[in-house]
């Protein structure tokens, strides 16, 4: 029992997604699957909680995910547990452990769900927040690389959202990048004294990371800093210039940022991320790239991969934009006043559910008044008036919301005769 004038509000971080937010949702959802289908990708469901090593081994001990964002506890028998913060380790360990890559050299996955990382609460960045996420395992050439970036780009373009922008680099490979996180490194020691705490940690475990460092002095710093482009091997820059031949060759224009890098360490060779200048500081909507190491990291074969994710939160603020969501409104809504005419609302309403036509009726008998406007606010399209005087007559009225014209209807064969009203050609 809830103690009286207790109240109850969502943990810091989490949030409700409302009746009035879902239809964007749904919008995103099956815009997304049915993209996705038409380029061969099939949908996969993972668990939200793994073994908290999972994240350790593929994102990297030393990466604040790991050392400050993870949400971990431990079960009955001492395991470490954690829910997952990003999506592509799981879905590279059910890889892995269903030896999915037996049964088609190439596997195209995507999965939809939450995330979960304890960091400061922002406009578009919550604690819980929801990836689309998308992988291609099997092939290590430039063309799964440019394939990939043109379906998160059509996503977007489907969705109907403009003012975006693609960033694409390259990370270079365990060959050539040790080099110039080296000369990243003495750079960095130059500039310490103009970097925040938080940098001059990364400048010594994980240097790349300084380059995704919001604090002003510190994005300062970075813009001198030595390019990975003038470090890469000549592999990785072929593989680069090839993947840029093919976006330009389907007409997907890019901008060459030296400076993006990705937040986890299993990332190699291509990079990219698609930003919009529509959410403030949160600009980034997707982003991924190629992560060649990471299934044989996981104890996997030596299997290529590459995938990308998109900021649900993010997408939905972008669609709000455009107008009122999508949301499924009943076609029907019937006005039914008095006891005996709600008795055969509530069959007729039945039955038109049963022809896969959306009906909505009112439970309490309100006054006709109070009636069209519930139907109204549902946007329901045709209104069904029905009451003793209908009853006696054998006849009820139909009314069109939009233009406000009636008609009668014969209460004999309702469900058929409304029927026509949707179907009028069968």
């Amino acid at each position: 029992m809830i103690e009286e004038g207790l109240e109850f509000s969502a943990i810091k971080g989490f949030r409700d997604v409302l009746p009035k937010e879902v239809g964007y949702w749904q919008f995103l959802e099956a815009s997304a699957r049915h993209l996705f289908s038409l380029f061969g990708f099939h949908e996969i469901k993972t668990p939200i909680i793994e073994k908290t090593e999972l994240f350790s081994r593929s994102i990297g001990q030393e990466t604040d995910i790991v050392s400050k964002e993870m949400y971990s506890l431990k079960d009955s028998k001492g395991r470490s547990l954690s829910l997952r913060p990003e999506a592509t380790a799981t879905v590279v360990r059910s890889y892995i452990q269903n030896r999915l890559y037996e049964k088609n050299p190439v596997q195209k996955l995507f999965s939809m769900g939450p995330m979960f990382r304890h960091e400061r609460p922002q406009k578009g960045r919550l604690r819980q927040f929801h990836q689309i996420n998308v992988e291609l395992f099997g092939d290590a050439g430039p063309i799964s690389d440019a394939d990939l970036i043109i379906l998160s780009m059509e996503l977007f373009h489907v969705l109907g959202l403009e003012n975006l922008t693609l960033n694409i680099n390259t990370l270079g490979c365990p060959a050539c990048r040790p080099h110039f996180k080296e000369l990243l490194h003495r750079y960095l020691e130059d500039k310490a004294e103009a970097l925040c705490s938080d940098c001059r940690r990364r400048a010594e475990t994980n240097p790349l990371r300084v380059f995704d460092c919001k604090v002003p002095g510190c994005k300062e710093v970075m813009l001198d800093a030595p390019s990975i482009l003038e470090s890469v091997c000549e592999h990785c820059l072929r593989h680069f210039d090839s993947l840029q031949y093919y976006l330009k060759e389907s007409n997907i224009p890019f901008v060459l940022n030296p400076h993006l890098v990705r937040g986890l360490d299993y990332y190699t060779r291509t990079t990219f991320e698609i930003q919009t200048t529509e959410l403030g500081a949160q600009n980034a909507v997707a982003g991924g790239g190629r992560y060649d190491g990471l299934v044989e990291q996981l104890g996997g074969p030596s299997h290529p991969a590459i995938g990308f994710a998109v900021g649900m939160e993010r997408v939905v603020a972008l669609l709000g934009g455009l107008g009122p969501p999508n949301l499924d409104t009943p076609v029907f809504f019937i006005a039914a006043l008095g006891e005996k005419a709600q008795e055969r609302a509530f069959g007729w309403t039945q039955e038109l559910r049963k022809e896969g036509i959306s009906t909505q009726m009112d439970y309490t008998s309100r006054s006709l008044k109070a009636q069209l406007k519930q139907a109204d606010r549902l946007g329901a399209t045709q209104v069904l008036i029905v009451g003793e005087n209908e009853l006696e007559s054998g006849k009820a009225i139909l009314r069109d919301m939009a233009s406000r014209e009636q008609e009668e209807v014969a209460l004999e064969n309702m469900v058929e005769n409304l029927r026509k009203v949707v179907f009028p050609d069968e």
